[in-house]
């Protein structure tokens, strides 16, 4: 067993409850598919990690073929906080001394800055990647702080700002690393770098 673990957080693809702030745009059809298209992305990049174990969180069901041979659980919790809480607890359990977690919705999201996230873990408490808007798409720990996910005012502007208000008065020390942007509007989908593959989308928006 590696003592770093890479867990990715990963809704299952199911037509009409996938992207769905997208598909007010382009149509369930449409943002079913630009889903699998990230889902696809997130699992070419995590294969290529050779540093860490990879463990896989469906949100409703196990999918044996996707990320075949890794570890696959379903996430556990009435929201995103306790279901993040309960995979980082079990994966410390297990041992792990680093442990990552991210989600699926990030096309710029690559090898290297999962990378530099175990790197940083190295002198830090905790990671994070911020999201530009406001959240996180990334985040790491060396021990479990179960208050990162209590009480959050989950998919707010304001989480990253108030979490790290948090861990500066609990006095731990945080690494940033790049900002990147998850594609949850056509605005995200137009400035991202899969753009060039759905631009045929584009011009159905009114």
């Amino acid at each position: 067993m590696n003592k770093n673990l890479l867990i990715v957080f990963a809704k299952n693809i199911q037509h009409g409850k996938v992207k769905t702030r997208l598909a007010k745009s382009i149509g369930n059809d449409a943002a079913f598919e630009v889903y699998k298209h990230l889902v696809e992305i997130t699992e070419m990049n995590t294969e290529k990690l050779n540093d860490c174990d990879v463990h896989i969180y469906f949100s409703d069901m196990i999918i044996e073929h996707k990320w075949p041979g890794k570890r696959k659980f379903v996430q556990k919790g009435n929201d995103l906080g306790e279901r993040m809480f309960h995979a980082f607890q079990n994966s410390f359990s297990q041992g792990y001394e680093k442990v990552m977690g991210i989600g699926t919705d990030l096309p710029d999201l690559d090898i290297g800055i999962m990378q530099q996230g175990f790197v940083a873990l190295n002198s830090n408490d905790v990671v994070f990647g911020p999201a530009e808007d406001g959240g996180y798409y990334l985040i790491g720990m060396s021990i479990l702080h179960s208050f990162i996910f209590e009480n959050k005012a989950w998919s707010t502007p304001g989480l990253l700002k108030s979490t790290l208000q948090e861990l500066n008065d609990e006095e731990r020390s945080v690494e940033l690393l790049k900002t990147l942007n998850d594609v949850d509007t056509i605005e995200d989908l137009k400035t991202s770098t899969i753009s060039k593959r759905f631009s045929h989308l584009f011009p159905i928006v009114i």
